[in-house]
């Protein structure tokens, strides 16, 4: 398996190309920014919660991404109807378990929706995802106490039990299949002063997904181009604020000469990771 540059710019095109809908069903917080994020890169996002329109709007969907940032009942009971309809079509789902170990309603939402739509991806970061397996796992509110490589071997375990591609965020982002751990290591710390960088990420990979028949390869562009981004946008920006605009500016004039120049994406086999 490989991961080239010209192949992370053979997505992004296609995504500009096709403009594949996205339904995002997503936290008050960050939906304006999501949405935009998407439009930048050349998706076209719809922010649809209604339970009674799920099955509709996931019929003209190229990808689901779910986001229990701010739950609710009626906000989680469209969820499983959306996800339920998107299994039946072989829509991929993306699922960001916001929060899972800070609380536990957070947590027990999130593994229901395990046991009961197991989702095509799951992007959280390395706490969020330390607490699907484990009931001692803490995470600061939404923040990870932890480093993204604290996680790899849950990541796997939960790939192997639910058949979902993990992703989890941090200074290094790793990507998990059953064969396959890949690492991408592009980015800047200060993406992380940006409330909503990490839902953004779980909307670009819905956009990847939806035009790459390969998950793995899809959630793995879709971090890189994340990355790339925000280092672009950082060398413009003088704070958090400045690097918000910059960054859907990034996205939207990424270019091939960009993504040669700053792609830093390692693929490993799992066998060889674990020797």
């Amino acid at each position: 398996m490989q991961i080239t540059p010209s192949a992370v710019c053979d997505a992004v095109k296609t995504i500009r190309q096709k403009s594949p809908l996205i339904h995002n069903i997503t936290n008050y917080v960050v939906m304006n920014y999501t949405a935009n994020a998407l439009l930048a890169l050349g998706a076209s996002p719809v922010m649809a919660h209604a339970e009674e329109e799920m099955e509709d709007m996931v019929n003209i969907s190229g990808a689901l991404v779910i986001n229990i940032g701010t739950l609710s009942d009626h906000w989680i009971k469209a969820m499983f109807r959306a996800a339920n309809e998107a299994g039946k079509r072989n829509i991929p789902v993306i699922l960001d378990p916001v929060g899972a170990g800070a609380t536990k309603y957070r947590t027990r939402i999130t593994r229901e929706f395990l046991e009961t739509v197991p989702p095509t991806v799951i992007r959280g970061n390395a706490s969020e995802i330390l607490a699907i397996l484990q009931d001692d796992a803490k995470t600061k509110g939404v923040d990870s106490t932890v480093s993204s490589s604290a996680a790899i071997r849950d990541a796997h375990r939960i790939n192997l039990t639910y058949g979902s591609v993990v992703c989890i965020s941090g200074e290094v982002d790793y990507i998990i299949s059953s064969d396959h751990l890949i690492k991408v290591m592009n980015g800047h710390q200060m993406m992380s002063m940006v409330t909503g960088m990490g839902c953004t990420a779980s909307a670009l990979c819905g956009a990847f997904a939806a035009v790459n028949t390969s998950v793995t390869t899809a959630v793995s562009e879709a971090m890189s181009v994340m990355g790339m981004a925000g280092e672009l946008a950082v060398t413009s920006a003088t704070g958090p604020g400045s690097l918000q605009y910059r960054f859907l500016d990034a996205l939207f004039t990424l270019s091939h000469e960009d993504i040669e120049r700053l792609l830093k994406i390692e693929v490993l086999s799992w066998k060889d990771y674990i020797s």
